[in-house]
């Protein structure tokens, strides 16, 4: 980082930290001084959202961040908002878009990684509970990735798996070695204890989206007996050290009902979640249960109720599928974020197991540079309703086009499945679907 994001970065922390002391007079003021070090209007409409909510006590995202800024560990919190704040948000875009019009490819802001393909559980109709356990990329090639990110202007990462908190030792020692980073991990928390939550607080930037199903009855339904307390366990003992967590939620076709509801959206905010993530089931290897695919009424479901807790409820919460209108459509395949799992192979998503190029065998930004990438770019947004934006859930015709185009070879670890036969598994939710989204597409422009 430049001398002058370095004092940008410092500025940054101490007038965010006085925030706390006075944030009626002080929120505004730090918004406004955030705005100049964005001549070029990358994060305009973002500076533009939050302003209103500074100026209105009863707000749910103002009690959110008040909330926040009273409760967060002060230490975490200067750290936090060095690596996310200032690098993941006003350095990336103008250094990415540098690369971009450079190299004439797409730079993600965001890397998803798997460190290992190994997991201490074995979900029901998870596509990783059958992966070979051998798979993994180990710490000098994960820290290998993050540098070369970081010189694109990548300053976001996350890890899924298998499960990434296996390797949380590695884990830490790289968010330690890159300070002006942010981490995220998808951990079912069951291997969270006191000295992680401890190094996590000590840090200040790393933090964990704790996977539940619902409450303890869908949770051990799909993670096995006993799972979901741990996952509870975990999340008080960050909240006791103030280290910031939030929840991770798969809804399908057994449980929409239940994780769609307020009172497991107050549970988790009860628990000290920040913030939310819903993903929806996708039917991913031969074996996958198909029968979990969520319905177009439960989808309709969740798109309405995640809506309407952003108006009320104080915590940040993402709908992977349905929130595609906020974004333009799939942000997959280098727009906004990629995906490397343990075997090193460069995916367009994580729900999208095809690719052409290998982390270990070029750089990062040779691997953006692949030919599926280019037919993403190419082919971006999938839909012009943008609650439809998925190239396989949504459109399986597009992915099965741009495979086959592309070239580009099955990389699910465990059967190699054919982009045919993927897409296939999704015709009938994708036609149940399009009618649904359609008609709701209509009635949001009414």
């Amino acid at each position: 980082m430049s001398l002058k994001w370095s004092i940008v970065s410092s500025i940054a922390v101490r007038k965010a930290m006085s925030v706390r002391e006075d944030p009626e007079a002080r929120f505004p003021r730090m918004v406004e001084w955030m705005r100049r070090f964005d001549p070029a209007g990358h994060h305009r409409r973002l500076f533009d959202a939050v302003e209103p909510i500074f100026k209105d006590e009863s707000n749910n995202w103002n009690r959110l961040i008040r909330s926040f800024l009273a409760e967060i560990d002060p230490s975490f919190l200067e750290k936090m908002i060095s690596a996310l704040a200032v690098n993941s948000a006003l350095v990336s875009a103008p250094k990415r878009t540098r690369v971009m019009e450079r190299e004439l490819c797409n730079v993600p802001w965001a890397i998803l990684m798997d460190p290992t393909s190994a997991c201490n559980l074995s979900c029901k109709g998870c596509w990783a509970a059958e992966y070979p356990k051998a798979d993994w990329m180990d710490e000098a090639l994960l820290d290998r990735i993050i540098r070369e990110g970081k010189a694109l202007g990548i300053y976001f990462y996350l890890y899924s798996g298998g499960e990434p908190l296996v390797r949380r030792a590695d884990l830490l020692r790289l968010a330690e070695r890159h300070p002006d980073c942010f981490f995220l991990a998808f951990t079912n928390g069951t291997l969270v204890d006191e000295r992680f939550a401890e190094e996590s607080r000590r840090l200040g930037n790393i933090v964990l989206a704790i996977s539940v199903e619902g409450f303890e009855e869908e949770t051990d339904l799909r993670r096995g007996i006993g799972t979901y307390r741990k996952a509870i366990r975990a999340m008080d003992l960050l909240k006791a050290r103030g280290v910031p967590f939030g929840f991770s939620t798969c809804y399908h076709r057994l449980n929409a009902e239940v994780v769609g509801s307020s009172e497991y959206v107050d549970l988790m905010i009860e628990k000290g979640c920040r913030f939310g993530w819903y993903f929806t089931y996708m039917p991913l290897g031969r074996d996958a249960k198909t029968e979990l695919l969520a319905t177009e009424d439960q989808r309709a479901f969740m798109l309405r109720r995640v809506r309407e807790f952003r108006k009320t409820k104080p915590i940040f919460l993402l709908d992977f599928w349905n929130d595609g209108e906020f974004v333009g459509g799939c942000i997959a395949g280098g727009r906004r974020y990629i995906h490397i799992n343990a075997a090193g192979d460069v995916e367009p998503c994580a729900f999208i197991h095809y690719s052409g190029a290998n982390i270990r065998d070029m750089s990062l930004l040779d691997a953006l540079k692949q030919p599926l990438f280019k037919e993403y770019a190419e082919g971006q947004p999938f839909n012009e309703n943008h609650l439809r934006p998925c190239p396989l859930l949504d459109n399986p015709s597009r992915l099965r086009e741009m495979v086959f185009r592309s070239g580009a070879r099955s990389t699910q670890l465990l059967d190699h499945e054919d982009v045919a036969s993927l897409a296939d598994k999704c015709e009938g939710v994708s036609r149940r679907w399009a009618a649904r989204a359609d008609r709701l597409w209509k009635e949001r422009e009414t």
